[in-house]
């Protein structure tokens, strides 16, 4: 009897019995999780170092000195003047010339404000302008120059200054809308003149990067003036507030939109989304980082599908280098859809769309969730056909120094190259 359980226990179900306990007791569904997570946390990490060692080494190889550019004429809209600008030196040249002309009002915003002789050349013109009387209010933002000479960011009491940081007491880290940064680039001289565009404040931006600013003469200025002010008086207390307001009058043909993320608002992202809808005949869309959500890559894919000709201009290497790999992810899903995708060979920052020649827009808003539904961020939009002409122009001279990208080609990349864009797509959403 004792010989036959011993057999009985020893059979081989019974010892695989026992091993799938013994398995069951050590295995853990949480643990299993935890290690799966740890290692693409881990393969993210590794890839992202090897990606920024990258980074530093092709700055080595990007192409240096200049691009092609060109010189728009003025175009009138009613009682409104607009300067299309394609080159910094131009831009700052005229936006020096309107800071000397000023007669009340001065206002200055800046995402970037670089210590060299063009950000030494603004400084200097905005205090000479502010000795004479001149009402002069500059905005920069505190963590974009978190690099800059703190003595360069130091200005006379004669200049109203507002360093905008996000977050001023430890309670904000728990407010997410606090989580924006002033990405906006303007100018606006008495109310009567103002700048809007993509460009920062430097040499660097001045000759070596394509990207695109517009000015305004007249009435539709005192919109920008009013976006100013408004961002002004959110942000410092009560008795710094500015109290002057310029005549302001509805134009359909020109309108000002701005992103805040303290009011929840985000504009920019649905006039884009429903110009997109509108368009019949082709959408012509240059963007630093293009990294869209899935609603307004959908809209794209869409009108590329009932015959709208989409062709959109990237940086093939811009100043930041994980924005190219999550940017890249999506192409074989717009080349698929019929979008066309062409690669700038320097460092390109506009922020532009024109479509079917009548709609246009330029600003700062890049098409990112930070743009989106983050960073303070204003666009212009414009309903004008010359200006959409100069538009295409300026997309069709911009395409002169870029490659198309083909899908048969771009198939044919590395495995590894797909292994990396699959393991940093989770951080889309913070771009």
């Amino acid at each position: 009897m004792r010989h036959r359980e011993h057999r009985e226990r020893s059979s081989p179900a019974s010892t695989a019995m026992a091993l799938l306990i013994s398995l069951a007791r050590h295995f853990s569904l949480k643990r299993l999780l935890l290690r799966t997570v740890g290692a693409i946390l881990s393969a993210q990490a590794i890839t992202l170092i090897i990606l920024q060692v990258i980074s530093r080494q092709r700055k080595r190889y990007l192409p240096q000195g200049g691009f092609p550019h060109t010189r728009f004429a003025e175009v009138t809209i009613g009682q409104d003047h607009l300067q299309l600008y394609d080159y910094g030196r131009d831009l700052y040249d005229d936006m020096l010339a309107a800071i000397d002309s000023a007669q009340e009002t001065i206002y200055l915003e800046s995402y970037i404000w670089k210590d060299d002789s063009v950000g030494r050349a603004f400084k200097e013109h905005l205090i000479r302008k502010a000795e004479e009387g001149i009402a002069v209010y500059v905005i920069f933002d505190w963590f974009a120059n978190l690099v800059v000479p703190r003595k360069f960011k130091i200005f006379p009491p004669t200049i109203h200054v507002l360093q905008y940081q996000a977050f001023r007491y430890p309670w904000h880290l728990f407010d997410p809308r606090r989580y924006a940064l002033d990405h906006r680039k303007l100018l606006v001289v008495d109310g009567q003149i103002g700048f809007i565009g993509g460009y920062n404040i430097g040499e660097t931006y001045a000759t070596s990067w394509r990207d695109t600013h517009l000015r305004i003469r007249g009435p539709a200025a005192a919109d920008l003036a009013q976006s100013f002010v408004d961002f002004w008086n959110q942000h410092v207390p009560a008795y710094e507030r500015i109290t002057r307001r310029h005549s302001r009058c509805f134009n359909p043909l020109i309108n000002v939109r701005g992103t805040s993320a303290m009011r929840l608002m985000f504009p920019i992202r649905d006039m884009y989304i429903e110009a997109i809808d509108r368009a019949q005949k082709f959408i012509y869309l240059t963007n630093a980082y293009f990294v869209p959500d899935s609603i307004l890559l959908d809209a794209l894919k869409a009108a590329a599908r009932r015959g709208v000709d989409v062709e959109i201009l990237v940086p093939w290497m811009s100043n930041h280098i994980i924005a190219d790999w999550l940017s890249r992810s999506h192409f074989s899903e717009c080349l698929k859809a019929g979008i066309r995708i062409f690669g700038y060979r320097h460092m390109l920052h506009a922020k532009t769309c024109t479509i079917d020649g009548e709609w246009s827009t330029i600003g700062t808003a890049n098409l990112d969730r930070l743009s989106s539904i983050g960073n303070y961020e204003i666009n212009v939009e414009i309903y004008n056909g010359d200006l959409a002409r100069q538009m295409e122009v300026l997309f069709k001279y911009d395409k002169t120094n870029a490659f198309e990208l083909r899908l048969e080609d771009w198939e044919q990349r590395p495995w590894y190259v797909r292994l990396s864009e699959w393991l940093l797509t989770p951080l889309r959403f913070l771009t």
